[in-house]
């Protein structure tokens, strides 16, 4: 069978057990806790959770049968946070970073019976996979472990294994909680599972077969769990049944293709089982080879060091093809590569294939070419690789041009630290010899050891130099220095797991702890860089905790009263002086909005809040202008007033914000996401995920877009609901932390955010949002300013001021002022155009005559004088004209360029070079003597000083 009939089968076998088909859901997880989508029953985590009622059937995309039993092929990755394989990948034949989990759920209907006996029949009569070959592990706790022997289970497979006359205790194997004991946290929903295992060995028998079951053997190895989710972990520690028991099974689609393409269809056992096998990956092979001119022969290293040609040949060909498919699935479902979160480990990746590629020999710029042979392997079952296909190529595209300009520079600092790492260790082991450790190029470097014990001179491949010299030397271990690998992260953009990979292959390991101790430096400063001063003085403490959070009462404001709350607390730093109350209207700066200003008045006393804040508590800090002689104590009554006018110019542009995100996505893609944002009464701030400059033309229909949207005057509802129940569409936003309850933001059905913020009631009372720039921030982050309501139309009275002065500045109107500049603009080139020549005529005309006046000496010319131009590079191309016309000879000329400040160029020929009389030399000594500095060449050097008054006695001398 091929791929893509084992992966039809193994639906339409569901389907015909009355589960309904639903496509696989985006690699970009409903959950913000989540990297990615890791596992199939991602997305129906909220059906065992008892939010959301199991109606796969009407799912889009789905093939509807019964609304409790679904089934897929499910894209995943596992390439970071808990669930990590990338590093493991290339090195052995079945890890990958992407792959599809084929699995089946039940929701409250069927449970073991069904779920074990119908996989049991996939297996062995629709595949024809040996019953002998196959292997179940039951759940059997030790004492600690939750709940008890899964006897169940193990009376099914009891019944399964003696019809196909194979001994079930030879067969089923006891697994404890590690192995056999699902649970999707500390709490909720978990259970028993049981596994089957494959026995891959050459020989079918069952003794070796058994013994192989959990040994991490690729000879015998699990293909498909099926988890029973029968209880609640409760918080106490103790287990409770649930009152609906649910299936839900994974089966890795790559490893059983592989299985079946390297045993063609399990008739030979022999050949290493290789997932690689599968042709679902031959596309992206063929595209490889043709790339490179290198061919796949399936080669296995059994170390990390020291490996082959055909080895390390075979690593990077599993390494592009695991690598380009992951890419490209993760872009076309919206995750861009950046530099944080989800998108780091997507950039990470494509740094990590591009290095690879390299040691193929293909050069920076190759890896968007892997995306065609992506699409035509998993478009058909992923239609959206097919829609997003041109996307996909151009971000690829614009990665590799980014990383391609520093990636060589990495490469050779890489190298440098390498072999100062050398020549530390050899130093150490020779502390009497004189030894040089020097690079050249890119292809060697050399060794120089001044020791009566060894010979003068040594040298060494480039490719492997320092742990062919350390064993030629006797030195067992060496660690690459954290401190170069933190500057490789930081100046040239390589992940740290990509600087272990190069450590690794020669032999090193990575001072991970300097590493992470110059990450936390930089971290911390950047914390530093933007933190207030009061969350140091009022929320650090240890008591910060026991305060009582302060209600918010401020989404809706009466601007007829004010209102009352009590004053709590009163908190003092060295400059400022904050209140706090029992409940606030006052908005506290976060979400990227700022805080609200306004007025207090308590006990009879009216104070000035210039600002807001929330701290960790929960507590509303509010700000005082000026700290009066004696406030009230807490207790004590206050009637809050927020400052209207300027919390509605906030709501604007915070308003003016989600159009921007809508339009953005709309114009640009759904890949773009939030990365950043501000709002204040003057402005909005929106940064976010993009791989290329906007065009300006895309900026018009964004913001045509927004502007049409403010016209409608559409209606903006806010509502809480709980996480799980929010409406499909919803977005949310990686790394913020969501409740249980959150709030939704809807403008008119099309823009439907997660937002603590305020906002308009309606979109006209934004008015006019006008876009203020556009640019990149960041690899693969831009953003977009922008000004709303009487900001905006303040931003067009001054354009409209500017361009009218300069209208009447060039006497015409304001439609014609391009055109008339153009005209101008073109005479001001010409103008300069013959000046240029003028200026040539006049600077031969003076070389000719500095050369007649040369002094001979010793078969010599020489021409020292002080001259007059414009700038240093006048007076280069007057001293070049100068030895020109001399032919052999010395040319030493300055000039004061500004009031303070003196040029010096000097030009030796090679005759005077070969005489002693070198332009470099000359420079800095007349530099000296003039208080500045300079150098170069022998044959050509500039230089400058303060001392203009010294400067024709300096040429004279």
């Amino acid at each position: 069978m091929t791929s893509a009939e084992i992966r039809q089968s193994f639906l339409d076998f569901f389907a015909s057990k009355g589960h309904t088909i639903v496509p696989s859901s985006s690699l970009l997880p409903d959950s913000p806790g989540l990297l990615f989508t890791n596992a199939g029953m991602n997305q129906f985590v909220p059906i065992f959770l008892g939010d959301r009622a199991p109606d796969v059937s009407k799912w889009a995309g789905a093939r509807p049968s019964k609304d409790t039993r679904a089934a897929d092929t499910q894209k995943c990755i596992r390439a970071g946070g808990k669930h990590n394989d990338l590093e493991d990948v290339g090195y052995d034949t079945y890890h990958h970073t992407l792959f599809e989990m084929l699995g089946n759920w039940s929701f409250g209907d069927y449970f073991k019976k069904e779920s074990l006996t119908w996989g049991w029949e996939l297996l062995t009569k629709v595949w024809g996979i040996p019953a002998k070959r196959l292997f179940a592990t039951v759940y059997a706790p030790k004492p600690g472990d939750p709940s008890e022997f899964d006897h169940e289970a193990a009376a099914i497979w009891t019944e399964l294994f003696k019809k196909e006359g194979l001994d079930p205790a030879i067969h089923i194997v006891h697994g404890n909680r590690k192995d056999n004991f699902w649970q999707m946290g500390d709490t909720g929903p978990c259970g028993p599972c049981s596994e089957i295992h494959f026995n891959l060995l050459p020989s079918d028998d069952e003794a070796a077969g058994r013994k192989g079951v959990n040994s991490s053997s690729p000879r015998c190895i699990e293909i498909w769990n099926h988890v029973f989710i029968q209880f609640n972990a409760n918080a106490d520690g103790t287990f409770s049944p649930l009152a609906a028991k649910h299936v839900d099974t994974g089966m890795g689609f790559e490893r059983v293709a592989g299985i079946m393409a390297t045993t063609k269809n399990f008739t030979d056992f022999s050949p290493e089982p290789s997932n690689y096998n599968a042709d679902v990956f031959k596309p992206l092979f063929d595209k490889v080879t043709e790339l490179s001119g290198k061919t796949f022969q399936g080669t296995v290293p059994e170390k990390r060091e020291g490996l082959s040609e055909q080895e390390n040949i075979d690593i990077a060909f599993r390494v592009l093809a695991d690598h380009a498919r992951t890419i490209s699935c993760s872009i076309a479902d919206g995750i861009l590569p950046g530099n944080e979160g989800r998108n780091y480990v997507i950039r990470r990746i494509l740094r990590r294939g591009i290095l690879y590629g390299k040691k193929l020999g293909l050069k920076v710029g190759f890896f968007e070419q892997l995306v065609a042979p992506v699409v035509e392997s998993l478009g058909n079952v992923f239609p959206e690789l097919k829609q997003q296909q041109d996307l996909v190529r151009r971000v690829i595209k614009s990665e590799e041009e980014s990383f391609g300009r520093t990636l060589d520079r990495g490469l050779e600092q890489f190298e440098q630290g390498l072999l100062g790492e050398l020549s530390r260790l050899i130093g150490e082991k020779y502390p009497t010899g004189s030894l040089e450790v020097s690079y050249r190029g890119r292809q060697h470097a050399h060794v120089r050891l001044t020791n009566k014990e060894e010979p003068p001179k040594k040298h060494f491949a480039l490719k492997d130099p320092l742990q062919s010299s350390l064993s030629e030397h006797r030195i067992s271990a060496a660690v690459f220095p954290g401190k170069a690998a933190f500057e490789l992260y930081d100046t040239f953009g390589f992940p740290l797991d990509m600087t272990q990979l190069l450590a690794t292959e020669r032999g090193l390991t990575v001072d991970t702890t300097e590493f992470e101790r110059l990450m936390e430096q930089q971290k911390e400063r950047g914390r530093a860089s933007t933190k207030k001063e009061i969350v140091v003085a009022a929320t650090e403490g240890a008591e910060s905790a026991a305060y009582e959070a302060s209600l918010f009462t401020g989404y809706t404001i009466d601007t007829t009263k004010p209102v009352d709350a009590i004053l709590t607390d009163i908190v003092k730093t060295d400059k400022d002086t904050f209140v706090v109350f029992d409940r606030t209207p006052f908005y506290a700066e976060m979400g990227g909005q700022a805080g609200d200003t306004g007025t207090a008045v308590i006990a009879g006393q009216t104070v000035e809040i210039t600002d807001t804040i929330k701290d960790k508590s929960g507590r509303y800090l509010h700000k005082l202008a000026s700290a009066p002689a004696q406030l009230p104590a807490a207790g004590a009554t206050a009637h809050l007033t927020v400052e209207n006018s300027r919390r509605r110019a906030i709501s604007r542009h915070h308003s003016a914000a989600h159009l921007i995100h809508w339009a953005l996505r709309k114009v640009l893609g759904t890949h773009v996401r939030q990365a950043g944002t501000s709002k204040t009464p003057d402005r909005m701030r929106f940064d976010f995920s993009h791989f290329e400059a906007v065009t300006p033309a895309q900026l018009r229909e964004v913001e045509q877009l927004v502007n049409e949207k403010v016209l409608d005057n559409a209606k903006v509802e806010t509502y809480e609901t709980e996480f799980d129940k929010k409406p499909e569409g919803t977005l949310a936003f990686f790394g913020d932390k969501y409740g249980k309850f959150v709030r939704v933001v809807d403008i008119g059905g099309y823009s439907r955010e997660l937002c603590g913020g305020t906002h308009v009631s309606t979109t006209g009372e934004i008015g006019l949002i006008k876009v203020v720039s556009e640019a990149a921030i960041a690899a693969g982050t831009r953003r977009i300013e922008a000004v709303a309501g009487q900001a905006a139309l303040d931003y067009i009275a001054q354009r409209e001021a500017a361009l009218t002065a300069v209208s009447t500045a060039l006497a015409a109107s304001p439609l014609e002022v391009a055109k008339k500049l153009e005209s101008l603009l073109a005479q001001q080139k010409e103008t300069e155009k013959q000046l240029k020549v003028f200026q040539q005529k006049a600077i031969n005309e003076l070389a000719a005559e500095l050369a007649s006046k040369a002094a001979d000496r010793d078969g010599l010319k020489f021409v020292s004088a002080v001259v007059t131009v414009d700038a240093p590079e006048t007076l280069r191309s007057l001293g070049s004209q100068v030895l020109a016309k001399l032919g052999e000879g010395v040319v030493q000329l300055g000039a004061v360029v500004a009031p303070d400040k003196v040029s010096l160029v000097a030009f030796a020929s090679p005759a005077a070079i070969k005489a002693g009389h070198q332009a470099g030399k000359i420079i800095a000594d007349l530099s000296g003597k003039l208080g500045g500095k300079g150098g170069g060449k022998p044959d050509f050097a500039m230089g400058g000083g303060k001392d203009t008054a010294k400067l024709p006695e300096v040429l004279k001398g």
